[in-house]
């Protein structure tokens, strides 16, 4: 995690939420590597973040330890308005970039009343909390009636980066309902299909047009929400 320079081409992403009166010393820039915690569920969160680029997968914890992805940010989005709604002060689930990914932050305490009266950001995190909702409906729809191949197939489209696959392969089994073991011979599977290649990072995707069909088409909306 490092902090860069505001620049000022990030003022128009503040200006999209209303926010073109917040101050430029109560707001800073952060660059996080993939791999690293933006959030981390059950510890302090103080801050609102405006996503300026970047992928970033959004994960539940269950008491046995197990991970479950529940939505992605594609380079744009709010992480902490639920917590800002609903005055929380720890993080409600884990967000973990999956690319090299920059936020914009502010300082609940340094704005929170300007947040919570401002009428035009109220009213994109209200969509965005629609949109949050239409999401984990086609993700439950995806885990009730799709099978295994491919719920794992619509999964990989959605958390790939430039065509590679690298998630932890224990949470990629817990979020889309299968065991580690058969999670294997699908990802097999797939390599002897020549839909994935296995390499020392991950899985490099050789055929995305296969791995797109073997979704389905009445499935493909879920790759690009």
């Amino acid at each position: 995690m490092n902090r860069i320079p505001f620049k000022d081409e990030y003022r128009n992403i503040l200006n999209m939420y209303g926010l073109e009166d917040i101050a430029a010393d109560d707001c800073y820039c952060i660059r996080y590597k993939a791999g690293e915690k933006i959030t981390e569920e059950g510890t302090p969160i103080s801050k609102l973040a405006f996503v300026i680029s970047g992928q970033a997968k959004v994960c539940r914890t269950a008491v046995n330890g197990r991970n479950l992805t529940l939505c992605y940010y594609i380079s744009e989005g709010v992480i902490g308005d639920i917590e800002l709604l609903l005055e929380k002060g720890t993080a409600t689930s884990t967000v973990v970039a999956i690319s090299d990914f920059e936020c914009i932050t502010i300082d609940y305490k340094k704005g929170r009343e300007e947040l919570k009266r401002n009428i035009i950001l109220s009213n994109k995190i209200g969509v965005i909390l629609a949109k949050k909702i239409s999401v984990s409906s086609d993700n439950f729809l995806s885990s009730a009636l799709y099978s295994g191949e491919q719920r794992l197939c619509i999964y990989i489209l959605k958390n790939s980066c430039k065509n590679y696959f690298s998630d932890i392969l224990t949470d990629v089994s817990s979020s889309v309902g299968m065991s580690y073991r058969h999670l294997f011979r699908l990802l097999d599977q797939l390599c002897r299909d020549n839909v994935l290649e296995k390499t020392q990072s991950g899985y490099k995707i050789i055929n995305k047009s296969e791995l797109i069909k073997r979704t389905l088409d009445r499935s493909s909306k879920l790759i690009h929400n």
